[in-house]
């Protein structure tokens, strides 16, 4: 958008937003992502990515209309962020959309623009993250998996652990040790690699709470041309910072912690204490509305961050955000009670007469939101980069 341009009717864009997911999101999906269901099959998140960008690249909604998106206002990217969630649609696979796909756009070549932006957009590609490793977490300067330069391409031995949807993307994207002579920052380089090349093996990781999202990606002397490095060779680390400056700065996920809030409300109105509900409950309600007032306080930042940032707002943001989405999973569990140790995959038939609709996800969400501190840097990495960043420490 021009600074030439006339403002949208921003509210005549939310009601379009509304209407259009309203009316073309399949109804059982939207079931079930109210109910917290957030298993769904690539064919559905393909298809329903498809469906998105064919109304006009919102199934990128950051990105710029020369690259296929909606080339919206940062107004317009919060109200679809907001109705988005608030209208139960499914999260999507954002490895391309959110993290790749911008970052091509400022270090890629044309040649690379050209050939991956397309397919992230139609959802016909998906991406995995390539970067911790068993020994390069938080610290992740401290990679070793290798890329050794052989001509034009480079082979690269080593692995990845926790590499979100590995094995059911088809290319990863990730850092890889190309030389060791210097500070551990330098010498690393940021390749494109497609997962069904020769020599690499994929093997789920089962979670605790039952899903299998994450995987160990290993590397058996793998072969990537030369082309598919993005930026400078040994490089890598400027072109990371960039790529987690996106990914932490939808770390917070404030619209869709808004929509569970809202069903925290409803399941507790519903829920029987004695002659009242437990939204009548003074201690329930005094919790419910101090994560109210943290969210809000959460969703006012980062509208302020919108229009100005102070560096560290991408931190600040996933500190608070994951701390306010384990405040209302906590509320969730408590109202489901019991119920909540029920199976995700238990049918009606076995459900108890009681149990509140979406129980059966309660403890299973809680347990799969236990990890949002950690991931994407920890939070006590996010504490560090806010002290120098901020308070000069």
């Amino acid at each position: 958008m021009r600074a030439d341009e006339p403002l949208p009717d921003l509210e005549a864009f939310r009601s379009e937003v509304r209407s259009f997911l309203r009316e073309n999101l399949p109804h059982d999906i939207r079931e079930r992502v109210k109910r917290g269901c957030n298993d769904f099959t690539t064919a559905e998140l393909r298809d329903w990515m498809a469906v998105l960008a064919h109304r006009g690249g919102w199934s990128c909604p950051n990105w710029p209309a020369e690259h296929g998106g909606p080339g919206w206002s940062h107004a317009q990217k919060y109200i679809f962020e907001r109705e988005y969630a608030l209208n139960h649609c499914p999260k999507l696979p954002n490895g391309g959309s959110a993290m790749l796909g911008p970052t091509l756009m400022h270090y890629g070549t044309r040649e690379q623009k050209n050939r991956f932006l397309p397919d992230i957009l139609t959802g016909k590609t998906f991406w995995a993250q390539g970067y911790s490793e068993p020994n390069a977490g938080s610290d992740l300067a401290s990679l070793k998996c290798r890329a050794d330069r052989d001509g034009n391409h480079y082979v690269i031995n080593g692995s990845k652990i926790w590499t979100t949807g590995a094995h059911t993307s088809q290319w990863l994207f990730g850092l890889f040790r190309t030389d060791s002579s210097g500070r551990k920052q330098q010498g690393i380089t940021f390749l494109m690699i497609k997962l069904s090349s020769p020599g690499i093996t994929v093997r789920p990781l089962p979670m605790f709470e039952g899903s299998d999202e994450l995987a160990e990606v290993f590397f058996d002397d793998v072969r990537v041309p030369v082309d598919q490095c993005v930026g400078e060779e040994h490089d890598g680390w400027n072109v990371s910072k960039y790529l987690l400056s996106l990914e932490r700065f939808g770390a917070a996920h404030i619209g869709t912690t808004t929509a569970r809030l809202d069903r925290v409300k409803e399941l507790a109105a519903t829920t029987p204490v004695g002659e009242a509900s437990l939204l009548d409950d003074p201690v329930f309600a005094n919790k419910l509305a101090q994560a109210e007032i943290e969210l809000r306080a959460l969703d006012v930042t980062e509208q302020r961050f919108l229009l100005g940032s102070s560096g560290a707002e991408a931190a600040m943001l996933k500190i608070r955000g994951t701390e306010v989405q384990q405040m209302v999973m906590e509320l969730l569990v408590e109202v489901a009670g019991v119920h909540a140790q029920l199976a995700p995959d238990t049918g009606q038939e076995d459900r108890p007469r009681h149990a509140p609709a979406g129980a059966e996800y309660a403890a299973h969400g809680y347990f799969h939101f236990r990890k949002t501190p950690i991931w994407g840097g920890s939070n006590e990495i996010m504490r560090n980069i806010i002290a120098k960043a901020v308070l000069g420490l």
